[in-house]
C-alpha cells in the first residue's frame, strides 16, 4: 500500500504572481489572453488589431485568389471541352442524330467572335452546350456579353455583319467566361456548302484536339512565375502581423509589473499576432467574397471567369488557413527576440548590436548554388522542379535579408542635410528593420520582374517568331468559297470604307489523275498580270499565258515532273456545279517558265499560273477567290469594315490581319497570366505600403504632435515622411535589380540562351515601383496632417 500525503499545500506568497498551469494548458491560455487583449484592450489595441487584419487580409485574398486559378482554370477547360466540335462523324450520309456545323468566327476590334452556323439533320441531332434548343433559320442564340455588344452604338459595324435575330442567350455552361462574344445561329443551306469542306457533319459534342503538353521551358517560365508572384505576397502578410510592435511591447511590460515572467510574455505576444491573422483571415475572405463578385465584370486581355469559378482548392486553402496563423505566432516569436521586457519598461540598447551579415549572405549564396547545377544537369530539356522553386526562394529571400543590413549600414554614415531629411534619417537610423520591412515586397517584387524580363526576352525569340508577313504590300488578306463571284466580291471589296487598293486571284488544287486523298497536290492560281506578279517573278505577261512556278523543294520538283506542257491535270471540286470526271484541263503547248517568289503572306508557291483567257470558264466554279487587301490607316474601323463586306458577300468568307510576330498559344497564355497575377501583386504592393505607411504614422502620432506644437513646419514633416519612404525603397531597388540580374542570368543559362539585359525595361519596373511608393506617400498626407493636431499629445 502506498500512504497518502495528507500535509496542507504551502500558500501561496501574498501579492505573488500567478502560479502558471503545467503543459500546453499554460500555452493555450497564455494564447487566449494575448488575443483577448488585442480585442479588448482598449482603443490603441483594436486599432492595432484592425491594422494587422487588413494588412494580413489583403495578402490572404490574394492567396486564396492564386489558390483559385486551377479549379477556375480545370472549369474553363471542361467547358471548352463539352462545345468543343473538332471531331465529325464517320457516317457520310446524314442520320437523324447528326448536325451540319460551320465556323463563322470573326474578329471586333481587339476581341475575338466565336460564331456557328448550325443545321440539324435529324430530331436526335446534338444540341451544344449552352442551347435549351437549335435556333431557327435566320435567328441565332448569343452570349450576354455579344447582346450588350450588338445592342450598343459600339457594335453597329458589328450587327451589320452578323444580321441574325436574336430569339435566345447561350447560357454559361456554353461560354468559357462571362465575357466572350459567342452565337450560334440557325441555317438551312449548310447541306450546300459541304463539298466545300467548310461544313463539318457532328454526331455529338466534346472531344477536343489533343492537348499539347508544355515543354521544359514553358514549365520553368510557370513555375518562377508563381514564385514570383506569391513571394511578395508571403513577405507583406510576415509584415502586417508585425504592426504596432513598439506600443504592444510597452503593453507587455505592464504585465511583467503584475507578475507575468518572459515566456508568459512572449506568448501572450503570439496570442495577440494570432487574434489579428484570424480577423485577417476573415477580413481575406471577405475580400475575396467581394472581388470574386466583381469578377464577372472584369475583363484582362480577353480573360475572364464566372464568379463560381473562382472557389480555392480545398487543399490549397487549408494550407493558407493553418499557415497564417503558424507564421503569426513565428514571426512575433522571432521578433521578440532582441527586446528584453522588464517591469519597468522596454529596453533596448542606445546603440543597438550591429546586424549579423554573415547567416543573410548564406541564404542567397545556397540559392545560387542548388540553381547553378540545373545549368548543366537541366541542359534546356529537363529541369528538377523542386530544386528550381527552393533555389529561387532562397535566392529572393536573400533580398529581404540583406535589407535590412544595408538600410542599417547606409543611414548610420548619414550626417548632415536640412531638418526634413535630419528627421527621416534619424527616424530610420533608430528604427530600420522596420522600414525595410516597408520595402521588402517591393524589393522581392522587382528583383522577380527582372528575371522573369530576361527569360522572356531570352525565349521569346523561340515562341514569338516573325510571321513572314509584308505589311507594305497588304495588311488584311480575305478568301472566298467558290460560290463567290471574283468580280463581284472585287468590285464590293474595293468600294469598301478605308480600302486603298486589292490585289485578287482565284486558286484551287489539281493533280494528274481524278483527286485521290493520296495524291501529292499542286496550287492552280488565277489572275490577272498585275496580280500574278504579286505571287511570282514573271518574264512577261499577257492575257492567254500560261506560267509553270517551281522551287528547290521535293514539292517544286514534283510539279517539275507532272505539270508538262500538254499535260491533263485533275482539278479538286469543291462545288456540286463541277463533277470530277470533268473537273478536267489540259495545259496548253506552251507553258512559260515563272520564278518562285513570296507573296505579301510570306508564302512562296508552286504550281500553275494562268491568265483568266488561259482558265477554262467551265471550271471557274471550282476557284476560291482570295484578295491582298491595302488599308487606309487614316480611316477609323477601316479592317472592321473590310470584314463586315466580306460577311455581307459570304458567312463562309474568312478575313486574316497580317501581323509581324507569329507568337505560340501557349507562351502568349502563359505571358497573359503572368500579366493578371501581376495586375493582382501590384494592387496588393500599394494596398499594403497604404495600411504599413498609416501604421507607422500612427505609432508616431504622440511624437509628431510634440514637434508640431514645438513649431515644427507641417510641411517639414511631411517631407520627412517623404525621405524616410524614399531612402529604403531606393536602397531596396538597388538590391533588387542585383538580385534579379543574377537569377535572371542563371535562368538564361539554364535554357541555354545568351546573355543580354535589357536596360530599358529594368528602368521601367523600378519607375513603376517608384512611382507606387510616391502615390502611396501622397494618399498618407491627410492622415499625417490629422496627426499632427495638438489632441495628439493626449495620454492614457
Amino acid at each position: 500500500m502506498t500512504a497518502t500525503d495528507t500535509r496542507p499545500a504551502r500558500p501561496r506568497a501574498a501579492g505573488g504572481p500567478p502560479r502558471p498551469a503545467a503543459g500546453g494548458t499554460s500555452v493555450l491560455r497564455d494564447l487566449a489572453m494575448g488575443m483577448r487583449f488585442a480585442l479588448t484592450g482598449g482603443r490603441e489595441s483594436w486599432v492595432r488589431t484592425v491594422l494587422t487584419a487588413v494588412g494580413v487580409g489583403l495578402g490572404v485574398s490574394l492567396l486564396l485568389l492564386a489558390s483559385s486559378v486551377p479549379d477556375a482554370m480545370a472549369k474553363r477547360d471542361a467547358r471548352s471541352t463539352a462545345r468543343s466540335d473538332f471531331a465529325t462523324s464517320d457516317e457520310t450520309r446524314p442520320q437523324d442524330n447528326t448536325l451540319l456545323l460551320a465556323m463563322a468566327n470573326t474578329d471586333f476590334r481587339e476581341g475575338d467572335v466565336r460564331g456557328r452556323l448550325l443545321q440539324p439533320e435529324g430530331p436526335n441531332a446534338p444540341l451544344p452546350p449552352g442551347l435549351s434548343a437549335f435556333p431557327a433559320p435566320g435567328e441565332m442564340a448569343v452570349s450576354p456579353a455579344l447582346r450588350e455588344l450588338l445592342e450598343s452604338p459600339e457594335g453597329k459595324l458589328l450587327r451589320e455583319r452578323i444580321p441574325y435575330e436574336i430569339t435566345a442567350t447561350v447560357d454559361r455552361s456554353g461560354l468559357i467566361g462571362p465575357h466572350e462574344l459567342a452565337y450560334y445561329a440557325g441555317s438551312k443551306d449548310l447541306d450546300e456548302a459541304e463539298a466545300s469542306h467548310l461544313v463539318v457533319r457532328l454526331d455529338s459534342f466534346g472531344t477536343p484536339p489533343t492537348p499539347e503538353p508544355l515543354d521544359p521551358v514553358l514549365m520553368l517560365l510557370v513555375l518562377i512565375i508563381l514564385v514570383v508572384l506569391l513571394m511578395p505576397v508571403a513577405v507583406f502578410v510576415a509584415a502586417a502581423v508585425r504592426f504596432g510592435g513598439e506600443r504592444r511591447d510597452r503593453r507587455l511590460a505592464a504585465l511583467r509589473l503584475v507578475g507575468a515572467d518572459s515566456r508568459m510574455i512572449r506568448r501572450i505576444a503570439a496570442g495577440e499576432a494570432v487574434a489579428g491573422a484570424l480577423l485577417g483571415l476573415v477580413v481575406g475572405a471577405g475580400l475575396f467574397l467581394a472581388g470574386r463578385q466583381l469578377a464577372a465584370r472584369m475583363s484582362v486581355q480577353d480573360m475572364s471567369v464566372f464568379p463560381e469559378d473562382l472557389t480555392p482548392t480545398p487543399l490549397l486553402a487549408a494550407l493558407v488557413v493553418i499557415a497564417v496563423p503558424l507564421a503569426a505566432i513565428g514571426v512575433t516569436l522571432l521578433a521578440l527576440r532582441g527586446v528584453v521586457i522588464e517591469p519597468l519598461g522596454v529596453m533596448r540598447a542606445a546603440l543597438p548590436r550591429p546586424r549579423r551579415l554573415l547567416w543573410r549572405l548564406l541564404l542567397p549564396l545556397v540559392g545560387l548554388l542548388i540553381l547553378v547545377p540545373q545549368i548543366w544537369t537541366g541542359s534546356g530539356d529537363y529541369f528538377n522542379t523542386y530544386m528550381v522553386v527552393f533555389g529561387t526562394v532562397l535566392l529572393l529571400f536573400g533580398v529581404t535579408a540583406l535589407l535590412p543590413w544595408v538600410v542599417e549600414a547606409v543611414v548610420a554614415r548619414i550626417a548632415r542635410g536640412p531638418v526634413a531629411w535630419q528627421l527621416a534619417t534619424r527616424r530610420l537610423q533608430l528604427s530600420s528593420g522596420t522600414a525595410a520591412r516597408m520595402v521588402n515586397g517591393i524589393a522581392v517584387a522587382v528583383a522577380g520582374a527582372i528575371a522573369l524580363q530576361m527569360l522572356f526576352a531570352g525565349v521569346d525569340e523561340d515562341y514569338a517568331q516573325d510571321s513572314g508577313h509584308n505589311l507594305q504590300r497588304a495588311q488584311m488578306e480575305l478568301t472566298f468559297p467558290s460560290t463567290v463571284s471574283f468580280d463581284r466580291a472585287q468590285q464590293a471589296v474595293d468600294s469598301t470604307t478605308g480600302v486603298r487598293s486589292t490585289v485578287g486571284i482565284s486558286t484551287a488544287w489539281a493533280s494528274h489523275r481524278p483527286i485521290d486523298p493520296n495524291d501529292s497536290l499542286m496550287e492552280v492560281a488565277v489572275g490577272d498580270c498585275a496580280a500574278l506578279r504579286e505571287v511570282a517573278k514573271l518574264p512577261s505577261c499577257r492575257d492567254g499565258d500560261v506560267f509553270r512556278v517551281h522551287s528547290d523543294t521535293d514539292q517544286g520538283k514534283e510539279t517539275l515532273a507532272r505539270a508538262k506542257p500538254g499535260a491533263t491535270i485533275f482539278v479538286d471540286p469543291p462545288s456540286a456545279e463541277v463533277k470530277a470526271a470533268d473537273a478536267k484541263w489540259r495545259l496548253p503547248e506552251e507553258l512559260k517558265k515563272a520564278e518562285p517568289a513570296l507573296d505579301p503572306l510570306g508564302y512562296e508557291r508552286d504550281g500553275i499560273l494562268a491568265t483568266p483567257g488561259a482558265f477554262p470558264e467551265s471550271l471557274r466554279p471550282v476557284l476560291h477567290s482570295r484578295m491582298f487587301v491595302q488599308i487606309d490607316k487614316g480611316t477609323p474601323d477601316a479592317m472592321e469594315h473590310v470584314r463586315t463586306t466580306a460577311a455581307k458577300l459570304s458567312p463562309f468568307a474568312g478575313a486574316m490581319t497580317y501581323y509581324l510576330l507569329k507568337e505560340s498559344n501557349q507562351f502568349a497564355s502563359i505571358r497573359t497570366g503572368l500579366f493578371v497575377g501581376a495586375t493582382c501583386v501590384l494592387l496588393l504592393i500599394g494596398a499594403s505600403l497604404l495600411v504599413s505607411q498609416i501604421e507607422q504614422l500612427r505609432e508616431r502620432k504622440k511624437l509628431l504632435a510634440v514637434l508640431v506644437a514645438f513649431g515644427t513646419r507641417r510641411r517639414t514633416l511631411a517631407w520627412s515622411v517623404l525621405w524616410q519612404t524614399a531612402v529604403p525603397v531606393a536602397l531596396g531597388l538597388v538590391l533588387a535589380v542585383f538580385f534579379g540580374l543574377v537569377l535572371g542570368m542563371v535562368l538564361l543559362l539554364m535554357v541555354q540562351q545568351p546573355l543580354s539585359i535589357a536596360w530599358s525595361s529594368i528602368g521601367a519596373m523600378t519607375g513603376v515601383s517608384a512611382g507606387v511608393v510616391l502615390l502611396v506617400t501622397a494618399l498618407s498626407m491627410p492622415a499625417l496632417i490629422k496627426l499632427m493636431r495638438p489632441e495628439g499629445l493626449r495620454t492614457e
